[in-house]
């Protein structure tokens, strides 16, 4: 099985795993992933990405000129594509740049026009409804009338898809996996001395961009209520609400309990979650965002949350977009913006620590068994052998 993948997602080699897995499950496997020659990826990333081509026996990264540097939705490639479609002539052909993307119709016509016969598939995590005009409203159209499977990030997704027309086969899964060789559960004492976190001390961890959709003034005022207890508020990350929420510590009077880490290479952020006592996910969903389509924003799937299971570290998460589908029974669920009910299930977790463990090792076989990379790339080539018997 031959199996193409095209998105700007894969310019980053870590990101690439699973599908490098995919390419060494059986050895009639080839996967080549297209990505565009020059991304700018915005955020903290302020530099331009040229990707390097890279080969791995049957695995390899094809950097193809491209339009659009970084916007998603209009990302479309240019003419160097076609012969390597020629050559490569793939089974599978996967756009992951969601349902309304120009390089997905791209993909879908250089299919038919080229005589490849390979089935069309297309990634996206959008889990928002949302309401299209002309001419993208044909754009989608097209796409969807000529896909043979979806693969969508969460629950949600799946229902608006097929609120849109779409009928055809879709699989549940996430874009990447976690790897649990780098994710494991590793005790970290010289870091913990380092950051000044004592034995005693019950380490709650954040991880990810401090903004007001991730819900932690919630989470402050949360442990506000548990001042008698010995903590420390680990939080891995950076963003704009940094001054508010050492503001809001102040006021509520543990300032001095708040150890702040500014990002850090991913391959390093397992060392951090090792130290947690449980990782928090407080997400809350918003109206505040708006696009040309549609209006608001809600959790997609909650990466972090998977890495920490995969530590044996218990999670706890809001019941925003698809943390509680990611948790299901291996973690703890409160209402999004509940601050007396997140404060109840931490100190659960502190007043129970046979309880915490239990759910900590919930935690990591649901990890090890759905969201490892390898576990992702088996059950993605699943899906693609039963598209390819229908």
């Amino acid at each position: 099985m031959k199996i193409l993948v095209a998105s700007h997602s894969y310019i980053v080699d870590l990101n690439c795993e699973k599908l490098r897995i995919l390419a060494n499950l059986e050895p009639e496997i080839e996967v080549t992933i297209v990505v565009p020659k020059r991304w700018k990826p915005g955020g903290v990333m302020t530099d331009v990405v040229e990707p390097r081509y890279r080969e791995d026996g049957s695995f390899r990264v094809v950097p193809v000129s491209n339009f659009s540097q970084n916007n998603q939705g209009l990302l479309s490639f240019g003419a160097d594509l076609i012969p390597l479609l020629q050559q490569f002539r793939p089974d599978i052909i996967q756009v992951e740049q969601g349902s309304k993307s120009i390089a997905y119709a791209e993909l879908i016509i250089l299919n038919r026009l080229l005589g490849l016969q390979a089935k069309n598939l297309f990634f996206t995590w959008w889990n928002l409804p949302y309401t299209l005009k002309f001419p993208v409203s044909l754009l989608e159209s097209y796409n969807l009338c000529h896909t043979d499977g979806v693969v969508v990030g969460n629950r949600d997704g799946e229902q608006i898809l097929r609120q849109h027309g779409y009928q055809g086969e879709m699989r549940i899964m996430p874009q990447l996996g976690v790897d649990h060789q780098l994710f494991r559960p590793q005790c970290q004492p010289k870091l913990a001395a380092q950051l000044g976190i004592a034995e005693t001390d019950f380490v709650i961890g954040f991880v990810g961009r401090f903004v007001p959709e991730k819900g932690l003034l919630t989470l402050a005022n949360a442990l506000a209520g548990l001042k008698n207890r010995p903590w420390k508020w680990l939080l891995l990350g950076r963003g704009e609400q940094q001054e508010t929420l050492l503001a809001a510590a102040k006021t509520l009077g543990f300032d001095d309990r708040l150890i702040w880490v500014d990002s850090v290479p991913h391959a390093e952020v397992y060392r951090y979650i090792n130290l947690m006592d449980t990782l928090i996910l407080p997400s809350e969903t918003t109206n505040q965002f708006k696009t040309l389509t549609s209006a608001g924003w809600k959790e997609q799937f909650g990466h972090v949350l998977i890495e920490a299971m995969a530590c044996e570290v218990p999670v706890i998460g809001s019941d925003s977009g698809e943390i509680p589908n990611v948790i299901e029974d291996a973690g703890l669920i409160f209402p999004e913006g509940d601050s007396e009910a997140l404060r109840d299930r931490i100190f659960h977790l502190m007043g129970d620590r046979t309880f915490a463990k239990d759910l900590g090792r919930c935690g990591y076989a649901r990890a090890i068994a759905r969201y490892t990379n390898h576990a992702l790339a088996k059950e993605l080539f699943t899906f693609y052998r039963q598209l390819q018997a229908n």
